[in-house]
């Protein structure tokens, strides 16, 4: 998506020295309490005054979808001033927009829609990157990198192009070597590991999460799940499920829950939940040297319950 955002500014005629990027902080947070934040105010001048830069002048607006209603009629408003033989702007959103903004660039914007690459995608991405550069990557070397990397092209290409200075077969064990933190682990993965019973597999999945993620947002997918869960156990069908929880046609982690309905019994569903009660407590009360081991207590009593119905 940023490739794409980037690519559109210097097609519209942007030096890239002259782009302008601006990250929107998430709700709740950012400082300043006026009609902007103030990781934002950057946005205005930028806007209003494209032209005195000498030359055209770019904008890169990432992370739109979490601008508050007041800072979308702001940008809206200008965005319907600016003159654009002398500036361009590129919108990065990750989720619906603000509805001032969204209609905005309805009316005069271009809407690319980017979709998300899964991990089984990145790794025909990989081995096809592999054959063109010519290198010798054994199979389990390959599925570190994936490992590693998740769907994150970009950081794999990286990492492609660090082992085109190895001479020799690329193996597992230098890949593991070289490249120790992963940028982006899929929470749906931490999830199966767990739904599965398999401890180690879940440990190493919330680890590699951790690396960059928060364990909040862990929780509140793992107590998102074990709503699904518990509705479809009462749930009548797949698509009085699909209207409970508000949700869409075709969306897995639903399919997952009305595909396992009735596996786990209710009593390990409420120590489940709380125990998922349990560690939201310590952990927005307690140390940050007590969040890793309470995550991990957590993961293997998950992975206990879930996977009592095996036993």
């Amino acid at each position: 998506m940023l490739a794409r955002a980037r690519r559109f500014l210097v097609e519209s005629g942007v030096d890239e020295s002259a782009v302008v990027r601006i990250d929107v902080p998430a709700k709740g947070q950012g400082e300043g309490t006026g009609q902007m934040r103030a990781e934002l105010e950057g946005v205005v001048p930028v806007l209003q005054s494209g032209s005195l830069f000498g030359g055209k002048q770019g904008l890169e607006l990432v992370g739109a979808e979490q601008l508050l209603v007041g800072e979308a009629e702001v940008i809206t408003e200008l965005l319907e001033r600016i003159d654009e033989e002398s500036m361009a702007v590129a919108v990065v959103a990750f989720g619906s927009l603000p509805r001032p903004l969204q209609s905005a660039l309805g009316r005069g914007g271009e809407k690319v829609a980017v979709r998300k690459m899964w991990e089984r995608q990145a790794g025909e991405w990989l081995a096809e990157e592999i054959r063109r550069r010519g290198l010798v990557v054994d199979d389990d070397a390959v599925a570190a990198l994936v490992q590693r990397f998740g769907s994150d092209v970009a950081a794999l290409g990286q990492a492609l192009d660090q082992l085109e200075e190895h001479r020799g077969k690329v193996t597992r064990t230098l890949v593991l070597d070289r490249f120790r933190n992963r940028p982006d682990e899929p929470l749906v993965h931490y999830l199966d590991a767990i739904g599965a019973g398999n401890v180690g597999q879940a440990l190493r999945r919330l680890t590699d999460f951790l690396t960059h993620g928060h364990p909040l947002v862990l929780l509140a997918a793992v107590e998102g799940d074990l709503r699904r869960r518990a509705l479809a156990g009462v749930a009548p069908d797949l698509v009085t499920l699909t209207t409970w929880t508000a949700g869409k046609s075709g969306d897995r982690r639903l399919e997952r829950a009305w595909r396992d309905r009735g596996k786990i019994n209710d009593s390990s569903l409420r120590r489940a939940l709380d125990a998922v009660v349990r560690a939201d407590r310590i952990l927005k009360t307690q140390p940050e040297d007590v969040h890793l081991v309470t995550m991990e207590r957590l993961t293997v009593a998950l992975c206990r319950w879930y996977g009592a119905r095996r036993r």
